[in-house]
């Protein structure tokens, strides 16, 4: 739409600045009383019920460090998908397998978050970092802040190799206006009050639903556009710490930027519709709708890798072969080379070849590189798990 007039139902009004205007958003809550009919109020009893169940899980399993970070991992390449990376689980794997393989007896986690990688692979790796300090910072007892923001922020854009990014404003709000093509948010000089509502809004509790304040403040967030570069990474993190705070997540679990990321032109089209007309009926719609998709796809996910575990446990667990090992280790470090298997089981190269062909004559392996040398493995049935696209809508 062209940006230089709004309906009287808008809520926000446009300000003169230089030769065009900002949007400026009317605080939380909105002005008039929402109109949420009956399939709404179903759908988002659909979203509270899976949410339930995926927290359900989270508390019933022994969770293996896959289960949770494999989906925490979804979660982050689904969002930098949505800013145009273009990376994938094998990518990643490979670097954290590679940084192991160069660091025995080293967590594998620690030695991904150490890697250094191209732009879209560090995006990735920073966005999990982001998520796992939020999640510590709300464990000791502290809320969604402006200073937890600006540290998420930082967190999310360090080193990352774009020329694009206001490198003197990491870790702070803007200082220069940014532009969502034909829209442009708040000016610099307006964040601070906006943002200061906004989070004011929150610590007190909100209107509604916590699933609806929820989604009136991703779309506040996203309307004000506070920092100079990740908004968009750092709004759709802030729903996942949002769920977690308000208890509707045990684990950051939930991969909603799957659902945003195959819906983009609704989701813009659902945020203008807002604030050109004031439709936010439509927008909670839409952002409901993904959690209950998402929650549900979670928790079929969770469930398939917990019942592939156990099959592996049943079938190779109790037996002190090297190949029985590395079986059940999968869970633990899916993606693998000869010498990532000697040094974690301390055997010669020829047992963990020996131990890595019989895996993938039984299906379990899969080589992932095409090479005759400098071969690399990955778990087939884990890996097909993550990657199947969504099966609930």
């Amino acid at each position: 739409m062209r940006w230089n007039e709004l309906a009287e139902s808008a809520p926000g009004t446009l300000v003169p600045y230089d030769q065009r205007s900002y949007y400026k958003p009317d605080p939380l809550p909105p002005t008039r009383s929402l109109e949420l009919d009956a399939p709404f109020y179903t759908t988002l009893s659909e979203a509270t019920y899976w949410l339930g169940q995926l927290s359900g899980l989270s508390r019933e399993l022994d969770f293996q460090p896959l289960l949770y970070t494999s989906l925490l991992r979804k979660e982050a390449m689904e969002s930098a998908a949505i800013e145009g990376a273009d990376i994938d689980y094998n990518a990643l794997y490979s670097l954290e397998t590679k940084q192991f393989d160069r660091e025995a007896n080293t967590d594998p986690a620690q030695c991904l978050q150490r890697a250094d990688g191209v732009k879209d692979t560090r995006e990735v790796l920073n966005y999990e970092a982001a998520v796992t300090r939020g999640i510590d910072a709300i464990d000791q007892g502290t809320s969604i802040s402006e200073a937890l923001l600006h540290e998420l922020h930082e967190v999310l854009l360090s080193n990352v190799p774009d020329e694009r990014v206001e490198r003197n404003t990491i870790g702070s709000y803007k200082q220069q206006p940014n532009h969502l093509g034909a829209f442009l948010p708040p000016a610099p000089g307006a964040v601070d009050g906006l943002m200061d509502a906004l989070l004011a809004y929150w610590r007190a509790g909100g209107n509604y639903h916590p699933l609806i304040d929820i989604a009136l403040f991703h779309y506040q967030f996203e309307t004000i556009h506070p920092n100079g570069d990740g908004n968009g990474r750092l709004g759709r993190l802030l729903i996942t710490l949002q769920l977690y705070e308000e208890g509707y997540l045990k684990r950051p679990n939930l991969y909603l930027s799957e659902y945003f990321n195959r819906n983009k032109a609704e989701y813009v089209d659902r945020m203008e519709a807002i604030r050109a007309e004031g439709d936010w009926e439509a927008w909670l719609q839409f952002f409901i709708t993904g959690i209950a998709h998402q929650a549900e796809e979670a928790v079929d996910r969770t469930i398939e890798l917990e019942d592939l575990r156990k099959r592996y446990e049943e079938t190779y667990g109790g037996v002190n072969y090297t190949k029985h090992k590395v079986a059940c280790s999968l869970f633990e470090q899916p993606y693998l080379t000869s010498k990532t298997v000697q040094q974690r089981f301390d055997v010669t190269p020829a047992t963990a070849m020996r131990a890595i062909s019989d895996l993938v004559e039984e299906g379990l392996l899969e080589e992932t590189t095409g090479k005759e040398r400098n071969k690399e493995f990955r778990a087939r049935e884990i890996f097909e798990i993550l990657e199947r696209p969504p099966t609930t809508y």
